[in-house]
């Protein structure tokens, strides 16, 4: 298991940066030849399930998630999503928490990813590189403005 965190404070209340975070389909505007797909209609609730598929030409992968767990924040009170990996090639969960603040708030992703095929001494590396690749995701997320 690839078990990662990214934390940051987050110059926004905690329902803006809650609404660009979750925004699924925005998510393959930033992550590198990936596409999103929602499979579930909107809006999002526990049951909600999306396809981030990644791909070079003919080589690819679906990574399937399904939201489990589906708490927005309200008031002073935290938000909380929890995903699990249902794919053939990747699996595990995900966590995304916002918990707001005077100035903005503070977020917290959590990560654990299994790759099938792929032997436990490479999840070092694997939390590494996953850890910079969705930093560098949540960071363009909560950049790129409001949801339309």
């Amino acid at each position: 298991m690839a078990l990662f965190q990214i934390t940051r404070d987050i110059p926004l209340p905690a329902a803006e940066a809650w609404r660009r975070l979750t925004a699924w389909e925005r998510h393959g505007d930033v992550v590198p030849l990936t596409r999103v797909t929602v499979r579930t209609p909107p809006p999002t609730h526990a049951g909600t399930v999306f396809v981030a598929r990644s791909a070079l030409g003919p080589l690819g992968f679906d990574d399937v998630m399904e939201v489990v767990e589906w708490c927005p924040p309200e008031g002073t009170a935290p938000g909380r999503c929890r995903l699990e990996k249902r794919g053939t090639l990747v699996t595990g969960w995900a966590e995304i928490e916002v918990f707001p603040g005077r100035s903005g708030c503070h977020l917290v992703w959590r990560e654990d990813l299994r790759v099938r095929g792929l032997p436990r001494l490479c999840d070092g590396g694997l939390a590494a590189v996953s850890r910079r690749m969705f930093g560098s995701a949540a960071d363009r997320l909560v950049a790129a403005g409001p949801v339309a």
